[in-house]
């Protein structure tokens, strides 16, 4: 299977054109538990421009009623991209020092249950800035979220099958 680069670029400015208002082509998911990872997928397929379209535990949306988990779930989303050795982007964790644009940060209670899926649209002198749905935003500053735990998400590449 053919490796390509993950097109942080692309998912950058996806980011920019669609935080503040909805890509028709997708569900908005904000009056029924949150658009973030939702937003989150839009971004890594415009950077990555393959969806895995494995039942159950693939990546996918082809409607609202037609997608994977991991399209829309925090946890599902996390668990399809490090542990993806099909099509479609795969990814590490990683310390926040370590995360670049079109990235994903996940922020989750001290319990360990994580509930927002920000994307990473800048990186200047140690401060993260970042893109979202629900509470729509872009270049907000990470540190201006309230949170008891983060987790990085690295995408490393993407595989075209």
């Amino acid at each position: 299977m053919e490796i390509s680069e993950y097109n942080r670029n692309a998912a950058y400015e996806y980011a920019r054109k669609w935080a503040f208002k909805r890509n028709p082509a997708y569900y908005d998911f904000s009056e029924i538990g949150g658009d973030c990872t939702n937003f989150a997928s839009q971004c890594i397929y415009a950077g990555a421009g393959v969806m895995n379209y494995t039942p159950t535990f693939g990546w996918f949306y082809k409607s609202v009623n037609d997608r994977t988990p991991s399209w829309t779930g925090v946890e599902y989303l996390y668990n399809f991209l490090v542990n993806n050795d099909g099509a479609g982007p795969f990814a590490e964790e990683v310390g926040l020092d370590k995360l670049q644009v079109g990235d994903i940060v996940q922020l989750g209670r001290a319990t360990g249950d994580f509930y927002h899926s920000p994307v990473v649209v800048g990186v200047s002198r140690g401060k993260i800035l970042v893109a979202a749905h629900s509470y729509d935003a872009f270049n907000k500053p990470l540190n201006s979220y309230r949170f008891e735990r983060a987790r990085g998400i690295h995408i490393l590449g993407v595989r075209k099958g």
